[in-house]
């Protein structure tokens, strides 16, 4: 069996690598889109760098975008095959890949306005939203800890890691001629404390693993400091200041772990009466999902609704979906929280607060987990003095924060911890992927030191035998 690694090799999205077998099969695990790589992002987004028709299969390890968002592209260009994934995963990627292709043609059809204007030629857009439905029909759920048959020579099975909600490790056997090989793709791990969700399961024992890298240099803060943190910006903002403060947060995963948060708070009576929105009518219907999923809930979340039957919902939060209703936030003078997608602030509603919020001081963005380096969210937590929204300049005078305990992709010694299952004399070698290079060369000397074998930290297009 040989593997091809094609996406999120130089960063931490595009999410692609395929697996080729003796008797020529090609087997995708993910298909992801590539998000904050500037101008370069479209190009590497309408080159799949496989022949579509030629995949057998596709193992999505989760549903988020820069995991699963060209699978409508690959649907596209000849795919026929089937798209395995947990049953959380694809009520996810239902409305995940349709609002991606919403979001194609709305920006194409910008676009294409200014192009013509110029004289300029048309551009279509990666896939329209007729692709992505006709890509669902293509998904096949299979439940955790199932053993699949894919053909005579692959089986898999879904472990639990705790990324997001139905986010899973593929565990593949291949039996080719004599020879059974077991390979681990980790996807995106999760961390042993999340707010929400069940720690990362144990996985099978593996030959090779392809492991993420994402925080492979970084330890994170304490997770029960951030509800504290998370209250003192409230204030800080919102009382002291009388401001407005901005969070941009993912549809699915942080928008509830914030809502989580700011639920304890109000059951405790420490916070202040201020009215909270949630502006994206993505994320209003992820949180519908997270809650038909509550068998991924972790025991304290599972206790608390008990008491609490719904921890993503109180008094003085307003879910907004209405596009009419999210312009008339920006008139608002009264101090608010508005959480709001994107998580990067470089696409989505969120986009349009931070440009009507980023020059008053009274103002406050807080970011609540990874932002890809050339996004406005990353420019912003660098502290740059100026930023460009939707091609005008604006000086950042609002206060900028982040609170990066809330991120759900483990660090380096939550990665480590995960692997520990592993007897390290059988696994041959670890792949390091979905990391920027300093985070990968970090990790790499992190697991030598561990007594693993061999690390390697392939390159986009490298084929490795395995």
């Amino acid at each position: 069996m040989k593997i091809k690694f094609i996406g999120a090799t130089e960063g931490v999205t595009g999410s692609k690598h395929l697996l080729i077998t003796k008797k020529g099969r090609e087997i995708l695990l993910d298909c992801g889109l590539y998000q904050g790589m500037g101008k370069e992002t479209d190009v590497l987004n309408r080159n799949l760098g496989l022949n579509a028709s030629k995949v057998d299969a596709v193992i999505l390890s989760h549903a988020h975008i820069d995991h699963s968002g060209s699978l409508p592209s690959l649907v596209k260009e000849g795919f026929k095959g089937k798209i395995y994934c947990t049953p959380a995963t694809f009520d996810v990627c239902e409305i995940l890949l349709l609002d991606s292709a919403h979001i194609h043609e709305g920006d194409v059809h910008y676009i294409n306005k200014r192009r013509k204007k110029l004289g300029q030629p048309l551009i279509k857009p990666l896939y329209s939203i007729h692709d992505a439905e006709k890509c669902l029909q293509h998904f096949k759920p299979i439940s955790f800890d199932t053993e699949f048959r894919l053909n005579d020579e692959l089986s898999f099975k879904f472990t639990e890691n705790g990324h997001i909600i139905g986010s899973a490790t593929v565990n593949i056997t291949a039996k080719e001629d004599d020879k059974i090989t077991r390979l681990t793709f980790t996807g995106d791990i999760g961390r042993y404390k999340d707010p929400l969700l069940r720690a990362p399961s144990v996985f099978p024992q593996a030959d090779y693993i392809i492991c993420e890298s994402t925080y492979g240099n970084r330890l994170h803060e304490k997770l029960e400091d951030s509800e504290s943190k998370f209250l003192e910006i409230v204030k800080n903002t919102c009382v002291l200041k009388k401001g407005k403060l901005i969070i941009p947060a993912f549809s699915l995963g942080r928008t509830q772990e914030v809502l989580y948060i700011l639920d304890k708070l109000k059951n405790k009576n420490l916070l202040p009466p201020i009215k909270i929105f949630v502006d994206s009518p993505l994320s209003t219907k992820a949180t519908e999902i997270v809650r038909k999923h509550p068998e991924s809930f972790n025991d304290e979340l599972k206790h608390y609704i008990t008491k609490d039957p719904d921890p993503f919902g109180f008094a003085n939060l307003t879910y907004i979906e209405n596009a009419e209703e999210s312009v008339l936030l920006n008139d608002l003078k009264e101090p608010c929280v508005i959480i709001s997608a994107s998580g990067m602030g470089d696409a989505g509603r969120v986009k349009h607060h931070i440009k009507n919020t980023i020059t008053n001081k009274r103002n406050t963005i807080l970011f609540t987990g990874y932002c890809a380096p050339k996004t406005l969210g990353a420019k912003l937590i660098s502290g740059e003095k100026e930023v460009h929204i939707y091609g005008e300049t604006y000086p950042v005078v609002a206060e900028i924060q982040n609170i990066m305990s809330l991120s759900a992709h483990a660090d380096y010694s939550e990665i480590i911890q995960f692997l520990s299952c592993q007897d390290k004399k059988e696994v041959k070698e670890i792949f390091l992927v979905h990391g920027e290079p300093d985070a990968k060369e970090s990790f790499r000397e992190k697991l030598l030191a561990e007594n693993y074998k061999k690390i390697s930290i392939p390159t986009k297009g490298s084929i490795d035998l395995v």
